[in-house]
């Protein structure tokens, strides 16, 4: 019966290894599915907690990887692309996110802001110049296109091309992201939006990361508790053995 335990303490001990094999490649290619490199940044704390889980301090970094994934779903469980109606593509605001992800990503607007224009997100919409406008309202943007290369919807500016939109009078502007935008390179890369459809791309990583951890919580508990009853009925076992033999 010793041997038994102790074999089944060995298996549980590999399985939990072999666990933490699919958790640190899944952290390995969240950390890869960023937009551009300007969003990885952002993706670290997730690409940490899936790599927290080791053999040797399962049971603390089981803990931190709890906690993050409860921060996790905290931070993101706010802010969603808005659909328009005759349109393929969705707008973003920045205030519908996360205050925490809000302020992380305004402090760094600068670095990020030059990192985005120069992976030329917007290079697709240059080249599409000639777009009637019927088709470009039909197109599906990503998050980051939308808030980036284009002024809002609310501006109610005239289409001339992808990137060129007439401007309609200042006073009627209700969006300050109005305001911003201009027809030459930087486009609305200062604008809220912008940000906005970043973090959107952030929340996705972040919560594919937090089901990832779920999913391996929810294993390790199922290891936990034979592991304990395995633990429990070898040191019963020892204790007979010691006092009746």
């Amino acid at each position: 019966m010793v041997r038994v335990s102790n074999n089944l303490v060995g298996i549980l001990n590999f399985v939990t290894l072999l666990l933490s094999i699919p958790i640190i490649g899944g952290g390995i290619w969240l950390s890869k599915q960023a937009n551009t490199e300007c969003e990885r940044f952002l993706d670290k704390p997730g690409f940490l907690a899936t790599m927290g889980v080791s053999v040797r301090h399962v049971l603390a970094d089981s803990f931190f990887l709890f906690c993050f994934t409860i921060f996790a779903f905290v931070v993101t469980n706010k802010g969603a692309g808005e659909k328009i109606s005759g349109r393929g593509y969705k707008e973003y605001r920045l205030g519908d996110y996360s205050n925490w992800l809000q302020k992380r990503v305004t402090e760094h607007w600068t670095k990020i802001r030059s990192c985005l224009e120069d992976s030329k997100i917007c290079q697709k919409l240059l080249e599409d110049g000639s777009t009637p406008v019927e088709d470009f309202y039909k197109q599906h943007l990503s998050a980051l296109q939308s808030g980036c290369c284009k002024p809002s919807n609310d501006c109610n500016f005239q289409y001339i091309s992808p990137t060129n939109w007439n401007s309609t009078p200042a006073s009627s502007y209700a969006n300050p992201d109005c305001f911003l935008w201009k027809n030459d390179p930087s486009l609305c890369f200062n604008c809220q939006a912008c940000k906005a459809g970043l973090l959107d791309n952030i929340k996705s990583d972040w919560k594919r990361v937090a089901v990832l951890n779920i999913i391996f919580l929810v294993f390790l508990i199922i290891v936990y508790s034979v592991g304990c009853c395995a633990f429990r009925n070898n040191r019963e076992d020892n204790y007979a053995w010691k006092h009746y033999s």
